[in-house]
């Protein structure tokens, strides 16, 4: 609305019209419009805002959920530990098993290795499972007199790595082989020597040739059989554990041997170099 200002000179009406109030009606909506403008950006920008949160956080959900799924497959028991905890824990009775000190001596001995370890183990046992699994990232052979026990377990077991052997010796001839073993001390039985061509009675030289390329870091005798006169005993496998544990290569470190015979009230230990 506007006002307006009546003049009166001789006669003569002039009005004046003051638009002030039609300026002041147009700063009103001028900023209304400018306010409506205002509100309908910070509107946007925070739909804008509120949808790029969403996005996020589904992602972060789906990314969250993928990565707690390859954790929860990469953290599943490396298949050989799985084995042994099955073992054990569906024949914790058996009466042929070695005892805690028993298996703590060779454990610590594992547990001393540099670098993955070499270990070799005369005679599938009871504790051949858990030889595995205790050097899980190293290599682990066993040698057996029975070709078709070592079938019979491969086949369960296909990541173990075994090779039977034909022993040629027998627990009645003990004391002639010992006796001739020493005799030949400086020979055919020497403590260095190339078992694959040893004369030795004791030696075993049937193995396959890497074996005895391998620096072993830790060799078990717990076989073969040794409880009646005809069965192999562990003369031949003690012999050839000491012949192969002196001749490691220097800067290799030292082998432990380890022999268990309960018939000698348990296991005994000892490291190359060893004297004879």
């Amino acid at each position: 609305m506007k006002s307006s200002t009546t003049i009166t000179t001789n006669n003569t009406k002039l009005i004046l019209l003051h638009p002030s109030i039609h300026k002041q009606g147009g700063s009103h909506r001028f900023w209304l419009l400018a306010f409506i403008s205002f509100f309908t950006f910070a509107f946007l920008l925070t739909l804008l805002n509120t949808r790029d949160s969403i996005t996020t956080t589904n992602t972060t959900i789906r990314t969250g959920a993928t990565t707690s799924s390859s954790s929860s497959s990469g953290s599943q028991l490396p298949k050989n530990i799985e084995d042994a905890l099955l073992h054990y824990a569906t024949n914790s009775n058996n009466t042929g098993k070695m005892t805690d000190s028993e298996l703590n001596s060779i454990t610590q001995a594992l547990h001393q290795c540099s670098s993955p370890c070499n270990f070799l183990i005369f005679g599938l046992t009871h504790e051949t499972l858990l030889w595995k699994a205790l050097n899980h990232k190293g290599r682990t052979v066993f040698v057996d007199e029975s070709e078709y026990f070592i079938a019979k377990f491969e086949e369960k077991h296909p990541d173990i790595e075994a090779y039977d052997v034909q022993y040629t010796t027998k627990v009645s001839e003990m004391k002639e082989l010992i006796k001739s073993a020493k005799e030949q001390q400086k020979n055919e039985c020497r403590p260095v020597q190339n078992l694959l061509f040893s004369e030795c009675k004791l030696g075993i030289n049937d193995l396959p040739n890497h074996i005895y390329e391998v620096g072993w870091d830790i060799i078990l005798v717990d076989g073969p059989r040794g409880y009646y006169p005809s069965a192999p005993g562990r003369m031949s496998a003690i012999f050839t554990a000491g012949v192969l544990a002196r001749n490691k290569r220097s800067g290799e470190g030292k082998t432990h041997v380890f022999v268990h015979d309960r018939e000698f009230g348990g296991i005994q230990g000892f490291a190359s170099p060893f004297r004879p």
